[in-house]
This record gives structure tokens, sequence and C-alpha cells, in this order.
């Protein structure tokens, strides 16, 4: 038999398991632990159940047909290959085919990315927008040849009749999502009020083009205002609750879009039968006030309330003279008290008793005893009519002549 290498023992290990027919297509049921998602985009895990397990390889061309996120401690089916990785010399079961275990698999593929998506806020309250009362024109994203447009056609005619702007789209089976993006790009280049996306009642399977999450993130960008109407009342889409208004059906959906004409003309004329009465009670409130004003100022009453504050006037003015003419009387006699206090200390008053004030030098200082002057010093004296200039020729009790200067420039002497 001879010496084999490792390499050899493991490929020839390899062969023997891809010879048997049964380990080529074999469907295995267990639990998802250790699961690694690698950049690569593979997926490497074990799939265990209560006494054994085994590893298994997820490559990434398989896990993009995937309806769903395998994540650890979930129970599932696997459909694959038993392999030998010779690099460890340690069997494996390569998958080509994977579903969850006890749960349908797009049912678990629609929770997942519905809580995905909530988690990033599509469906928030705040992002939705108004639909507008009275479109001019509405877009439809559905199947040209499908009841759904027959149906919206038929609201839209009988409602009130506007533009409406197909935007055809596949609704089921392969590549339906991407054309569903395309119609509602499409649609948002164009002056449209408001789109409805939708198709006809189905199964989930049939209805699952508007669970994929490219669908989703479009209706989320649109500019435009749209109206989710995907199967029946009871079916429920991601598309739905990414959607601004959700509608139970296309025909309800045209509904919501567009008023009913004859409910419209209604509301008018309520809305002025209410103006009507509104502007005949305003108008009366006008009326009742103006002539109320009139009897309060009528011409007779206007004359009247003139002579009175004319008179009034007069009092005033009468009252505000004698006021002032009592404080002019009261401020003079004040002013002579005090005036005849200041005479009675007043210097020209001791001049006219017969004294006089003498003052010396440039400044004009007062002499009051002799010691303030000298002998042969030139001083002035202050009488009641003149100032007499004078010489002191001695101090003490000896007369002496003093020049007196009158107010005509000659001289006496005495």
């Amino acid at each position: 038999m001879g010496i084999h290498t490792v390499s050899q023992l493991n490929e020839y290990i390899k062969g023997l398991f891809e010879q048997d027919h049964y380990l080529k297509e074999i469907w295995v049921r267990g639990e998802i632990s250790n699961l690694k998602k690698h950049s690569s985009g593979h997926y490497y895990f074990t799939l265990k159940d209560g006494s054994s397990q085994v590893s298994c390889v997820s490559f990434r061309m398989t896990n993009r047909t995937l309806k769903f996120e395998p994540e650890s401690s979930m129970k599932v089916i696997v459909f694959g290959t038993v392999d030998v990785y010779t690099v460890r010399g340690q069997y494996q079961l390569r998958v080509m085919d994977m579903r969850p275990d006890g749960i349908g698999e797009l049912y678990k593929a629609y929770e997942q990315l519905r809580d995905r998506l909530h988690k990033e806020g599509l469906f928030d309250p705040l992002h939705k927008k108004k639909i507008p009362t009275f479109p001019k024109t509405i877009g439809v994203v559905t199947s040209p040849t499908g009841a759904a447009i027959h149906d919206i056609m038929n609201v839209i005619k009988r409602r009130f009749p506007v533009d409406v702007l197909l935007s055809p789209a596949l609704v089921q089976g392969e590549n339906s999502a991407e054309s569903i993006v395309r119609a509602i790009e499409n649609l948002n280049t164009f002056e449209v009020d408001v789109i409805i996306v939708g198709r006809g009642g189905g199964s989930l399977e049939d209805l699952w083009s508007f669970n994929e999450e490219s669908v989703a993130r479009s209706i989320f960008r649109s500019e435009i205002p749209i109206i989710s109407a995907v199967g029946h009342e009871t079916d429920n889409t991601i598309a739905d609750l990414v959607a601004d208004v959700r509608a139970p059906t296309p025909s309800a959906a045209a509904e919501m879009a567009i008023a009913e004409k004859d409910e419209v003309k209604k509301n008018i004329m309520s809305l002025r039968s209410r103006m009507e009465q509104a502007t005949l009670y305003y108008v009366y409130g006008i009326k009742k006030q103006i002539h109320y004003l009139y009897s309060r100022i009528g011409p007779d009453k206007f004359s009247s309330d003139i002579r009175r504050e004319m008179q009034r006037i007069d009092e005033l003015s009468s009252r505000m003279s004698f006021r002032l003419k009592s404080i002019m009387e009261s401020k003079a006699s004040s002013l002579s008290g005090l005036a005849g206090r200041l005479n009675a200390v007043s210097p020209l008053n001791t001049l006219e008793r017969g004294y006089s004030i003498a003052l010396k030098g440039r400044d004009h200082s007062i002499i009051r005893s002799t010691d303030d002057v000298d002998i042969d010093e030139s001083l002035d004296l202050i009488v009641v009519d003149c100032i007499v200039e004078c010489k002191v020729c001695a101090v003490g009790h000896k007369r002496n002549i003093i020049t007196k200067y009158n107010s005509k420039g000659s001289e006496n002497d005495y």
C-alpha cells in the first residue's frame, strides 16, 4: 500500500465523500451556533442538535439568494453537500440553501427586514409626507395589464377626473423589485402630486416584491407622497409601513387620493352658506354699533356736549386765574418781607446814618483799627454819596487836613 502524505490521505477521504450520492444532496436540521460572518461575505458556523454538531460553510454566492439573515441560536434546515476541508482534515457541510425551521422562510425574512428598518427610522411618522387634498396629476406604479390599474381608473373617473400618469412595473416574479424602484424614480422626475404604488391580492410569495429592501428605501427616498395599496386589507407589506399612507386596496388608494366631486360640491355649498351667514351677522353687528354710536353722538347731543365743555373750560380758566393771582400775591408778600430784612442789615443804611467805610490799597481791604494804616498811606473813604480820597498824616488824636473831591472835580478844604 505504500506510505501516504497527510494531503494524500485527506484527498482520498474527500474523494470517498464525493462518490457518495447520499452525501451530495442532503437536508440537515439543527441550531446555528458560533456564527461568523466574514468580510468576504462567507458564513462559517456550527450546526448542532442535542448531542452532536457539524461544521458548516455558506459561501457568498449562496448567501445572496437567502431571503433571511441567519442568526446564532436560530433553528434552520440546511441543504448542502458533505465535503472535506483538506487543509485541516475536517469534514464539513457546504451549504447550498438554508431555511428557517418552524416558520416560513419568507415570513422570517419579512420580520428581520421590518425590525431593521424600524430601528433605522424608516417607519417614523415624522417622515410621513402629507397627501394633497386636490391633486392635479396622480402617478401610478403597477402592472399595466393588472386589475389594480383598472380599479384605480374607475374610481378616479367616478369621483373627480384628473390626469393619471402610469409608470408600468413588474409586480411579481424575478426582477420585479428593480422594476418597481425604477418606476418610482421615474415618476419623481415628473410633475406628479401623489403616487399610488400597488397591485391586487395574492400569496406572500406573490407580494414579496413589496417586501424587498430596495423597494422600501425607494419609497422612503421619494420626494412625492406615496400611497401604498398592496393586496387586500389583510395583507401587510414593508412598503405599507414605509409609505406615507397605507390603503387596504388599490380602489381605496384612489379614494384617498381623490376627493368625491359631489362631496366637494356639497362642502363648498356648506361653506358658502356659512360664509353668507357669518357676513350677514357681521354686518348686522356693525349696523347695530353704528346706531348706538349715532344715538350717543347725534347733532343735538354733539352740540350740547360742546357747549358743556366750553362752559367747563371757562370755569377752569377762571379758577386758574384766581389761583395764579393768589400765588403771585403770596410770593410778592414773601419777597417784600425778605427785602425788608435784607435792607435792615444793608451797609447803605449805615452810610445814611453818617458812617463811612475806610479802604486801603488796590485790594480795598477794610480798615478796622489804627494798626491797619501807616503814615502817608493813601486811603479811600466810602460815604453815602461818593468816595473820599485822603492821606494819613498822623495816627492819634490830631486832626488832619482832608481834601474832598466833589462830583464836579473841584477841591474843597475843611
